[in-house]
């Protein structure tokens, strides 16, 4: 870049007010300026969130409305089972491309007047007219803050000030009130911990986040204990594990395609791709994403090239995401390499030239803790 070349303005948080008070250090972000940690580190705000409950800002990530009638215009475009899915709950999804490749994931909620749609911050433009194409009375939603609160204390914290999310269920959508407020309320999130994403008004964000964060067992929690978490979780990250380029199935994300999508199902087919991800299902993908365990206590982050050899032979893959699991005592890596690798071998991650020996793992790293 020039160096007189203006920098892009960032998108303010709406409670980026109380991050500044928070002490929030903040980075930019698919546009917006984000809290990455707050004064007591990334470590000690991943292990508050694995013990006690993390209240994170993610506001960033873009809100949709769509009429009820778009569930079958939904299943054109995602391999998922929509049109089975009840009333007052949520469903993950992919937006694939012709290729099979991933567009965006995102949530669907099935509630009682719409379908209410979460998409990645990074891709909200791409995705609003891409729906927009598509379907009828598509609707940003502007005028709302999302909060996640994550960990083994939520239920607890959340129900002192809402008392009936705790009979909600893992991905159970409701719409419950806090001080006049509608809160659009989801039993999710990206941590592997059990937890809510709250939708709130702008205007009673401020309030109800601080009312969460006078509770003894919340803290607030940035960005960078947020990508650590769902690393030890083995959670996908669009842009990185999943993209244009990468399939669902590759992506290890197969599991999303419902039933009644797949080949033999009732409503085989039909989303772009289908051709392509259905025969990776039945008969295997090219490349398959796999976990990692470097020896030693290096991380390997994203971009580093994989081999099948200490020396020699061709690249077999790539790390796509990696760090240092608070949780693990130790550093992690997702990667994706090609699926004829044998499962049990050894194989070798290039780092400043020196080949270092990772280990392959089941994902996740870190056991899930939701509420079933």
């Amino acid at each position: 870049m020039a160096e007189n070349a203006t920098a892009p303005m960032l998108t303010a948080l709406p409670l980026a007010d109380l991050h500044a008070e928070l002490g929030a250090k903040c980075v930019p972000f698919a546009g917006w300026s984000m809290p990455v940690q707050y004064p007591q580190g990334v470590m000690a705000e991943h292990l508050w969130t694995r013990a006690h409950a993390g209240l994170f800002d993610v506001s960033h990530m873009g809100q949709l409305r769509l009429p009820k009638s778009a569930l079958e215009g939904l299943e054109a475009l995602i391999p998922a089972d929509l049109l089975g899915l009840p009333e007052g709950r949520q469903r993950y999804g992919i937006f694939t491309n012709a290729t099979g490749g991933a567009l965006d994931d995102l949530m669907v909620a099935h509630r009682a007047g719409d379908i209410f749609v979460v998409v990645n911050a990074a891709r909200h433009a791409h995705d609003l007219a891409h729906l927009r194409a598509h379907i009828a009375g598509v609707e940003a939603v502007s005028d709302r803050a999302l909060l996640a609160l994550q960990g083994p204390e939520a239920e607890a914290a959340l129900a002192a000030l809402v008392p009936g999310v705790a009979a909600m269920r893992f991905m159970d959508v409701a719409v419950l009130r806090w001080q006049g407020a509608d809160l659009w309320i989801s039993r999710s999130g990206y941590t592997g911990e059990d937890g809510f994403e709250i939708s709130v008004p702008v205007a009673q964000a401020e309030g109800f986040a601080r009312a969460l964060l006078a509770d003894a067992r919340v803290a607030p929690i940035g960005l960078g204990a947020r990508d650590s978490l769902r690393l030890e979780a083995g959670l996908p990250l669009y842009g990185q594990e999943m993209d244009e380029t990468i399939t669902p199935v590759e992506a290890g994300q197969g599991w999303s395609i419902g039933r009644a999508r797949r080949a033999d199902g009732a409503r085989a087919g039909g989303f772009p791709g289908a051709a392509i991800i259905l025969e990776q299902l039945a008969h295997g993908a090219p490349r398959r994403r796999v976990g990692l365990r470097p020896e030693g206590r290096a991380p390997m982050r994203a971009g580093v090239a994989l081999f099948a050899e200490a020396e020699g032979g061709a690249q077999i893959g790539a790390i796509t995401s990696g760090g240092f699991g608070p949780s693990l005592g130790g550093p992690m890596a997702i990667g994706l390499i090609d699926a004829a690798t044998d499962t049990d071998s050894v194989i070798f991650g290039d780092l400043r030239g020196k080949r270092l020996a990772l280990q392959q793992v089941s994902l996740p790293f870190v056991p899930p803790g939701y509420k079933r």
